[in-house]
């Protein structure tokens, strides 16, 4: 038998959808190409590229933690139109321009080598995008997503983000927004990445902490020590090392999650929480069945919205 949590989640933010659609897109240019990793030495290519969609039924029509499509051109192996890839809009509702005309997007290069030819292979639209230039035209499509937004009350909650990689692109776009709005929210990021020069935003983000006592910046680097001297650790590793000073905001019936990086990430968070927290503070996230509950280890991720299920206080995108 599942445990019921009797904690509702919170209202959304109105949204709109769908406005461009693939057989309608709307054409973009691109403003911006940008590496956003914190060392030009970095391991993963990753870059911010922005668009202009000025004049398009896209303009102003974003919120932030939505997603658009890309069309990239020309044809796959077998002879058809490559297919549309979404990716997370790393602006605030603004845009980043204040007005909603230029969006963002945080694009990491898809290079995959074969292990039997040994030939490299390219993902055809992140590679479009970060060979693309300022002036080029873009085919977008969108706004996609009403879930992975923020409460229609964004000052009546206080926000945990935890992403790895490129999944810090939504976490951008709602910090700005926060912070912008002044809301008296208490508002944790928690970033992993593989080496510290792989950091996205990361100076961006140090200058937010800084001038932001309700600001929290946490980074996890998996393949070499923390910063501190602290061992290698994942984001759920970092989750539990800062527990002391977090237990008490993860414990307020106001704090949301909000999770977004490659599949199976959640995994590890949700077992962290559910070792770290008592029984009361961990119902208000999960739901789980009493038979598992005790051996977390136990745990794989196809169990999750099955025996293990987030409730509307945890908001999940991954990829």
């Amino acid at each position: 038998m599942i445990e019921r949590s009797e904690r509702a989640g919170p209202a959304l933010v109105d949204v709109r959808m769908h406005l461009a659609r693939p057989d309608r897109p709307v054409v973009a240019r691109v403003v911006e190409n940008r590496r956003c990793t914190a060392s030009a030495k970095a391991a993963a290519f990753v870059r911010h590229i922005t668009f202009d969609l000025s004049g398009t039924v896209l303009e102003g029509q974003f919120v932030a933690g939505q997603s658009f499509g890309v069309l990239p051109p020309g044809l796959d192996d077998k002879g058809k139109p490559h297919k549309l890839r979404l990716y997370s809009l790393a602006s605030p509702t603004v845009g980043e321009d204040g007005q909603g005309r230029i969006v963002a997007t945080t694009v990491k290069r898809n290079i995959v080598e074969d292990p039997v030819s040994n030939k490299l292979h390219l993902g055809v639209a992140s590679n479009f995008l970060c060979d693309s230039q300022p002036g080029d035209e873009v085919r977008l499509t969108g706004p996609n997503g009403k879930r992975f937004v923020l409460p229609a009350d964004p000052g009546a909650h206080d926000y945990f983000f935890i992403a790895t990689g490129t999944g810090i692109a939504p976490f951008r776009g709602m910090l700005l927004d926060l912070l912008a709005a002044e809301v008296p929210s208490r508002i944790t990021l928690i970033t992993g990445v593989a080496y510290a020069s792989d950091l996205l935003y990361h100076d961006e983000l140090v200058s937010h902490a800084l001038k932001h006592p309700n600001f929290t910046y946490l980074t996890a680097i998996s393949r070499e020590r923390q910063p501190d001297g602290a061992p290698p650790m994942y984001v759920q590793d970092r989750l539990g090392r800062e527990i002391d000073r977090l237990g008490e905001i993860l414990a307020s019936d106001r704090s949301l999650i909000y999770i977004c990086g490659v599949a199976g990430m959640e995994l590890g968070i949700f077992q962290r929480l559910t070792d770290v927290l008592d029984t009361e503070a961990r119902q208000g996230f999960l739901e789980i069945d009493p038979e598992v509950a005790q051996n977390t280890a136990t745990w794989d991720r196809w169990m999750i919205h099955k025996q293990v299920r987030p409730t509307r206080r945890v908001f999940l995108e991954v990829y």
